[in-house]
């Protein structure tokens, strides 16, 4: 199955501002902490379409789609969310998280000004 351009990009905040000048509502997923092992070092980015477009990665596939769920309801309701994934919740298995390590992901509306950042 071939990939989504858009999934392989350098620069996933250079394409959620594409997205956005376009006029298309995004959000912006971040790794902000990891510990232990984790696929993605902090700082890596995600951004999702209204429409259902993805850029980047925060977790090499681990946790993708509960990071999409949750930016689809930021989308939604504009409210910004602080996402954690590791081994010991409850919810890690769930997600697929299972390369034993921690993540904290943080996911927020794009606005003209994180457009600019």
């Amino acid at each position: 199955m071939p990939v989504p351009p858009d999934l392989i990009v350098d620069d996933p905040l250079a394409v959620a501002a594409r997205w956005h000048a376009e006029g298309e509502a995004v959000a912006l997923a971040t790794v902000t902490e990891t510990w232990g092992s984790s696929p993605r070092p902090p700082g890596s980015r995600m951004a999702i379409s209204a429409s259902g477009r993805i850029a980047g990665s925060v977790s090499g596939g681990c946790v993708e789609s509960s990071v999409v769920e949750a930016a689809l309801e930021t989308l939604s309701d504009r409210q910004p969310r602080l996402l954690s994934y590791g081994v010991s919740d409850s919810s890690a298995w769930s997600v697929g998280l299972a390369c034993g390590g921690t993540i904290r992901v943080f996911v927020e509306l794009l606005s003209a000004e994180t457009a600019g950042r």
